[in-house]
């Protein structure tokens, strides 16, 4: 006797019993530059598919507190004093890149910082290289772009 299955696709972040998680491949990279107390972040944020994605949060967590009271750009929300949680807004599976450019200033002044970036939410899709979107980076107060 012959069984057969059927998997049902949702799309990102479907819940429902039955379901497959979309695949994508989130990929983040740019530069972070630092001095005197200014760090300013270029973000490229893409996505080499399968599927695309209707949306991304990264979020970039300093060593050092940020200081508070400047505006952060469209998209982009304060995750506490050392944190900030940006959407990428829709990513396509072709790798196009969506970019995110952020100047902030730190709460007081130290010779060097490290930056994490990484994926906070892709929709509930399956990433078969996550390596690719979770950076760790030692920035010196050169003012020397930074790359990840």
């Amino acid at each position: 006797m012959a069984v057969a299955v059927a998997a049902v696709v949702g799309g990102a972040g479907g819940g429902a019993a039955g379901t497959v998680a979309p695949e994508a491949d989130v990929s983040h990279h740019g530069h972070v530059t630092y001095w005197d107390g200014r760090l300013d972040v270029v973000l490229l944020s893409g996505n080499r598919g399968p599927s695309a994605l209707e949306d991304t949060t990264v979020r970039l967590a300093f060593s050092a507190p940020l200081a508070a009271g400047h505006g952060l750009p469209g998209g982009c929300v304060w995750g506490g004093d050392r944190e900030v949680l940006c959407s990428t807004g829709p990513l396509r599976a072709d790798g196009a890149l969506r970019e995110t450019a952020l100047s902030l200033r730190t709460a007081g002044v130290t010779q060097e910082l490290t930056m994490r970036v990484a994926t906070a939410w892709n929709g509930g899709a399956a990433d078969p290289e996550p390596a690719d979107n979770d950076h760790r980076v030692l920035v010196l107060a050169t003012g020397d772009p930074y790359a990840f």
